[in-house]
């Protein structure tokens, strides 16, 4: 059975896209990108931007949603539709590649892309054409055991910093820059 994947979570202040390959199944029942309560993708979001809690609950992914779209994050995959038995991307068959030449249109501010694992880097192909940076992030999925959470962490830092995602707040400026004796 021909499965079909989610809307792009895109906004014209998108400065960094992260693509996945296709939801899961617990992904796809939520209607919710990175759905699957073991999949490291909000906890590495909490870990980069700690100040913001993130509530990892159904009923928050919308506030979730608004929040990392104000941070100029999105969120879409490569494959609209496949068929698949399970969650695994091994198992995923007869895919059809998403239209990334809508990007332009929809993310006017995108800089960069930065596939989330081996499956959606391998249609790099398609979003090098963008002419952007393009990225091969560690998988966030419970299947990749290979990386920690720590190195998996560090890897998306890195490209987050790169496209200006991690910023200081004018808060924690004013306390590093402040005498200690005064706060």
């Amino acid at each position: 059975m021909m499965l079909t994947g989610l809307p792009p979570l895109v906004s014209s202040r998108t400065r960094l896209l992260i693509l996945g390959s296709f939801p899961g199944m617990a992904s796809l029942a939520a209607q919710q990108y990175y759905g699957h309560p073991q999949n490291h993708f909000w906890q590495i979001l909490h870990a980069i931007w700690p100040s913001s809690p993130i509530d990892t609950s159904a009923s928050s992914y919308q506030t979730n949603s608004e929040w990392l779209l104000s941070r100029g994050l999105g969120l879409w995959d490569v494959y609209a539709a496949c068929e698949r038995a399970g969650s695994l991307d091994s198992a995923i068959r007869h895919p059809i590649v998403n239209d990334f030449a809508v990007l332009r249109r929809l993310c006017p501010a995108l800089e960069a892309i930065a596939h989330n694992g081996g499956e959606s880097f391998k249609h790099s192909k398609h979003t090098t054409l963008l002419g952007l940076p393009v990225y091969k992030l560690p998988s966030t999925s419970p299947a990749n055991a290979s990386w920690s959470f720590e190195r998996k962490l560090a890897a998306w830092r890195e490209v987050f910093e790169k496209h200006g995602l991690i910023l200081e707040t004018a808060v924690d400026r004013l306390i590093t820059l402040a005498d200690p004796h005064e706060i």
